[in-house]
């Protein structure tokens, strides 16, 4: 299965990779030419940590890279009155009688302990394309299912910030 992104997420995903390799990389390697010289590599505890970072920041640009390569790019473009990528959009559960409130993301930046819910989720696949007022069935598995109410939709610019504001 591809990960779903949009081309925001691809730009951040562009410049981590420029950074990392023009900033990171460069410090990596003076970090590990430092600890080398200091002597017997065997007993060199600061070698062994500059190296680990160093493999540790190439790991995360190859791992950057073959995202971009290997991920379905997905429009965050939706009607002005319907749910989509990237929008927060508040829900009301009649079963719990209480709100929620959530950011509809893509799989990569999915974090449910911050509220931030993948449009491959039950809950944002339920969501997506619905509009204020509409009572979704959110399917969690083939025994439980709920009912949602949409109360609310904010369209966001969204900056890549980790933060949900609350509304």
């Amino acid at each position: 299965m591809y990960d779903k992104i949009t081309q925001k997420d691809v730009k951040r995903m562009e410049e981590e990779i420029e950074h990392r390799k023009l900033v990171v990389r460069k410090d990596a390697i003076r970090d590990v030419q430092e600890a080398r010289a200091h002597g017997d590599l065997s007993e060199n505890f600061e070698y062994k940590a500059a190296k680990q970072f160093k493999n540790q920041n190439e790991s995360r640009i190859r791992y950057l890279e073959r995202m971009i390569k290997t991920a379905r790019i997905i429009s965050e473009d939706s009607e002005a009155d319907e749910v989509g990528v990237n929008n927060i959009v508040t829900i009301y559960l009649p079963e719990d009688d209480e709100e929620e409130i959530y950011k509809i993301v893509t799989t990569v930046r999915s974090d449910s302990m911050k509220g931030k819910i993948s449009i491959d989720s039950p809950l944002g696949k339920a969501l997506l394309r619905h509009k204020v007022n509409d009572r979704v069935s959110i399917k969690v598995n083939d025994t439980y299912s709920f009912d949602a109410i949409i109360r609310k939709i904010d369209k966001v610019d969204d900056d890549g910030t980790d933060e949900l504001r609350k509304y």
